[in-house]
């Protein structure tokens, strides 16, 4: 069967599940604070999204989706460079699309998916020609401040390769994003190394990172490195040294860290081939092992909601910021109400995205009163949301 229309298969498969789940989720806080805050390329991605399809919960992600398929795209298309078989670099496609972070990057609006997509076609241009490795470094400047880690190390596989003048450019973009955009070195030195690994492993699942951890250290001591190790292996030193004194946004670094399961592949599939068949089964129980919980993690994240039913606390459901918003806006204007004042600034904004904007006329309020009409939310059966509207009667002079 063809490569390309096996690709185009899964991606298609993952674009129904990720449409379906957009369906699912509303704005939330952080989300309305970069579409609203300072200028970013992302910001203006999604307004030109809103120009073309309305403001509505499709337009806000349909470009995070997006990015994400290009992703995969340009995974399948750099990954020729270390798997031979097509079938490992649709294999590498499934398991990178179904990592955790790499799903919630598809989904979620922030710098994460650009991020990804941004490095992935680097790497696709790089060694393609002399002028487009400089070239293309100075447009990734504007992309993220998280951007530093990539020159950081394509700084240090410069001077490796004694490439000095690669090197000389890539210390001065990081210094440059670093006057920019500084880096978040405030609040008391406090160790988190613990929660960084912790945060990591959910991001990846155990069994993928501590067999990306692996695979950096065997290729460091083997003496195997290269651009994309380089890459993985000063982020991730960088994180974890970081740890030590600070909390992190771990989102941040972990991007440049994805990019290494190339590497975990090409190793993983050479260690599995040069066995004689009846010595790889330890590898085909990693492999299994490693598809069950990325999928299960896949299930979770796509039928989160069902997790109200167990839950005693709502709030303590993982993706509560990002549920409640869109169905409260259709319940008031249900009522025809299109102002209210919720008393809480994060909840404003979100139900602004979805036309409900202030006023003093009828006011929101967790506290019942005299003729207060109750507004409640309810997912899968279970309540997560309880409020009450109350009309407010002006004293005039």
């Amino acid at each position: 069967m063809n490569k390309y229309f096996i690709l185009f298969l899964i991606l298609g498969l993952d674009a129904l599940f990720l449409l379906f789940e957009t369906s699912e989720l509303s704005i939330s806080y952080t989300e309305t604070t970069l579409l609203n805050g300072d200028f970013s390329l992302l910001q203006q991605i999604e307004r030109a999204s809103f120009y073309f399809f309305g403001q509505n919960d499709f337009s806000l992600r349909i470009p995070m989706i997006l990015l994400h398929l290009l992703s995969a795209i340009l995974l399948f298309r750099f990954s020729k460079n270390y798997l031979k078989y097509d079938r490992d670099r649709l294999w590498l496609v499934v398991v990178f699309i179904l990592l955790p972070g790499v799903l919630s990057s598809a989904i979620v609006v922030n710098s994460v998916g650009l991020v990804i997509f941004s490095l992935l076609f680097y790497l696709n241009f790089y060694d393609k020609n002399i002028y487009l490795k400089y070239l293309l470094l100075l447009p990734l400047w504007l992309i993220s401040p998280s951007m530093i880690f990539l020159y950081f190390g394509l700084f240090v596989y410069a001077l490796k390769q004694k490439d000095y003048r690669f090197s000389a450019l890539n210390i001065l973009l990081f210094f440059s994003s670093l006057y920019m955009f500084g880096f978040d070195t405030t609040g008391l030195p406090k160790g988190h190394f613990l929660d960084t690994l912790a945060i990591f492993s959910a991001i990846f699942t155990p069994i993928v990172f501590i067999y990306i951890f692996y695979i950096l250290y065997r290729r460091y001591i083997t003496s195997q490195e290269d651009i994309l190790w380089f890459i993985s292996a000063t982020t991730l030193i960088l994180a974890l040294v970081l740890s030590f004194r600070q909390r992190l946004h771990v989102e941040d670094f972990a991007p440049y860290i994805m990019v290494s399961i190339v590497l975990a592949a090409q190793t993983f599939y050479h260690s599995y081939r040069v066995r004689l068949k009846q010595f790889r089964s330890t590898y085909r129980i990693i492999f299994v092992l490693s598809l069950i919980f990325l999928f299960l993690n896949a299930t979770v994240i796509f039928f989160n909601k069902y997790l109200y039913i167990v839950l005693k606390d709502p709030k303590e459901h993982f993706a509560y910021e990002m549920h409640v918003a869109k169905d409260l806006a259709l319940k008031l204007k249900e009522n025809r109400l299109t102002c209210i004042d919720a008393n809480d600034k994060k909840l404003q904004d979100r139900l602004s995205f979805y036309g409900i904007g202030y006023c003093e006329d009828f006011s929101l309020s967790k506290q019942r009163s005299e003729k207060a009409q109750n507004v409640t939310i309810s997912y899968k059966g279970s309540e997560v949301y309880q409020s009450y509207v109350t009309k407010v009667n002006k004293i005039s002079n």
